[in-house]
């Protein structure tokens, strides 16, 4: 069984459909320019901006354009539309045609999910009653339920949230889905919408440049934020019937391979030698059964950041050293398009693969001393195989293998072991919190959150009581994330007008915090992911840990849900008639092979 890539649709800083995205990308035109959509003050800051208004892309979709839309569901909806009509389903009311009796899965990344409504109206939500309706500050999993009711698509939702790397991970979980039967179709990839939020927070740690983006340039300063979405049909090879393909069902391309890995360094910088990228790019190119002689070209991660270029370099050459390929990034086309990077990205692969050209790695001139040499582009080539990489903040590194024909893989791990649960612990008062020095000094634990402690204790707690150490996967589930440490970054956005704002809060604010950061104190190098779609977050969790160990690619696997409140979150929930949350709980699962 192999998994196709039937339709494919993209909305970003270059184009609102493949079609634009195309001519822009071989004509070598930036959608990178001053900010127009964003209300923020840092107008000095170049950005990849959608270019539309929320207004005009509510009329897209037949949308009320005065309803405070955010634009990561508006873009995300626009994207799977155009990948449903090019995988040959139909519009059909408020259905599409050709999914009936299927069961569809939409798997969406995302960081911000709805932030930029929520940040427009923060204030005045802690005390206006009418504004309650609005989508409350990192809960994730409600950006992709909406975009699935924009584009009128019935389908089992999931989001997965692991910073820059979270577009190619949800095309990663739809294969493994699709493979186990779990799914007919699979919609994946990522929608990230510009806000001020994370604007700010990747100025505070000083990785923007002022000027457009020169990724693998020596004189590189920094990246360009962007924003947009792509997402990608997924089937199996045998469900394509001969009727389907007439109707526009055509296979764009086969999923080759994937890997998942944990740099497991440091929550913003990677580690010199690029160790999660070069095992991720390593598992990816083994389950394709392919050499890196193989492979034509890789759209690197090259976000344009002195850390990220110079160590991403030192992985290719680990991978490639004399067979290397071209390389090049596309993030000086479209800026740093955060979570959903990784299918745009994808989707630019399919576009090179099948007009035979390669995308040139827009404002290079500069060799970095022991780095790569990016290509300038070309055309008239052949691209049989392709290597796509997405590296988030806290090492959560992935790459995914394209391939124009059936590829010859060698056989995996395969079989149906048995799961049982190994240990369980759970931490749910901050009266226990500090346990917590039994397994991280008070110098260390002193800069963590309440969350951050209690998520660490209940782990570390689970992982002794299994006999542990470091344990094969690491995968977390939460609902709103790091609440607390969002919304004091919200308030300091707001009480400070976007200056001198503290980096250490963005730092901690992503959701992939908590995972990223017990596999970097226990050097974890393993599959790394994170889960948040509300109250099922944890079932989606559970549900990856046991597909990992019954397909023989885990022994054991760490679990770890968590959440809490905040006196802001609690009173927006008695005010609206939800049950009050608890301060904070944590509850970690160890399973292990019977």
């Amino acid at each position: 069984m192999e998994i196709a890539i039937t339709g494919a649709g993209i909305i970003c800083a270059i184009g609102n459909d493949k079609q634009q995205v195309l001519e822009s990308l071989r004509k070598g035109e930036s959608g990178i320019d001053t900010m127009k959509y964003l209300s923020s003050k840092h107008l000095e800051l170049p950005v990849g901006e959608v270019k539309l208004s929320n207004a005009e892309m509510a009329a897209m979709l037949s949308l009320d354009a005065d309803y405070p839309h955010s634009r990561t569901s508006l873009m995300g909806a626009i994207a799977v539309r155009q990948a449903l009509s090019q995988a040959g389903f139909s519009p059909d009311g408020i259905h599409w045609k050709g999914l009936e009796g299927k069961k569809v899965v939409l798997i969406s990344g995302t960081t911000v999910g709805g932030m930029d409504i929520t940040e427009q109206y923060f204030e005045r939500m802690k005390t206006d009653d009418s504004l309650l309706y609005l989508p409350q500050s990192n809960e994730c999993g409600k950006s992709t339920v909406e975009i699935a009711q924009m584009s009128g698509v019935q389908a089992e939702c999931c989001t997965i949230s692991t910073a820059c790397s979270s577009a190619l991970n949800s095309i990663m979980l739809g294969c493994e889905m699709l493979r186990r039967g779990e799914a007919d179709v699979v919609i994946a990839g990522g929608s990230e919408a510009m806000s001020k939020f994370h604007l700010n927070g990747f100025n505070t740690l000083m990785i923007l440049d002022r000027e457009r983006c020169r990724p693998f340039d020596d004189t590189r300063a920094g990246l360009n934020l962007g924003e947009g979405a792509a997402f990608v049909v997924l089937r199996r090879d045998s469900d394509i019937g001969a009727a389907e393909a007439l109707s526009g069902g055509n296979v764009l391309a086969y999923i080759g391979g994937y890997g998942n890995r944990c740099d497991a360094f440091h929550q913003t910088a990677t580690s010199e030698n690029g160790e999660g990228a070069f095992l991720a790019m390593t598992d990816a190119l083994n389950m394709a059964g392919l050499q890196a002689s193989d492979i034509q070209y890789v759209n690197a991660h090259g976000t344009g950041t002195p850390n990220n270029d110079i160590t991403e370099s030192r992985a290719l050459k680990r991978v490639f050293g004399a067979t290397m390929p071209a390389i090049s990034s596309t993030k000086s086309f479209t800026g740093h398009t955060t979570s959903a990077s990784g299918s745009i990205e994808t989707v630019i692969c399919l576009l090179a693969m099948q007009h035979g050209f390669i995308p040139g790695n827009l404002g290079w001139k500069h060799r970095i001393e022991g780095g790569i040499t990016p290509t300038l582009g070309s055309e008239g080539v052949q691209l049989n195989n392709v290597v796509c990489n997405s590296f988030g903040f806290g090492g959560n590194d992935s790459s995914l293998v394209l391939c124009a024909e059936k590829p010859h893989r060698v056989a995996g791990p395969s079989g149906n072991f048995g799961v049982k649960e190994k240990a369980r612990a759970v931490v749910d008062s901050v009266e226990e919190l500090p346990a917590l020095k039994e397994f991280v000094s008070p110098m260390e634990s002193r800069r963590m959150g309440k969350l951050m402690k209690a998520a660490h204790l209940s782990a570390f707690r689970a992982l002794k009581q299994a006999g542990i150490d470091c344990p094969d996967a690491i995968i977390t589930a939460t609902s709103r994330g790091m609440l607390e440490i969002s919304q004091q970054f919200l308030d300091d956005i707001v009480s400070n007008d976007e200056e001198l704002l503290k980096p250490t809060l963005f730092m901690q604010s992503t959701h992939n915090t908590v995972s990223s950061s017990i596999a970097i104190r226990r050097h974890c190098h393993g599959y790394n992911i994170t889960y948040s779609q509300g109250e099922q977050s944890l079932e989606w969790a559970l549900r990856d840990a046991r597909r990992l160990i019954s397909t023989g690619k885990a022994g054991n696997v760490l679990v770890v849900s968590f959440d809490e409140s905040t006196p802001y979150f609690e009173s927006f929930a008695r005010r609206s008639g939800e049950t009050l949350p608890p301060e904070v709980r944590a509850e970690s699962i160890v399973l292990e092979r019977m």
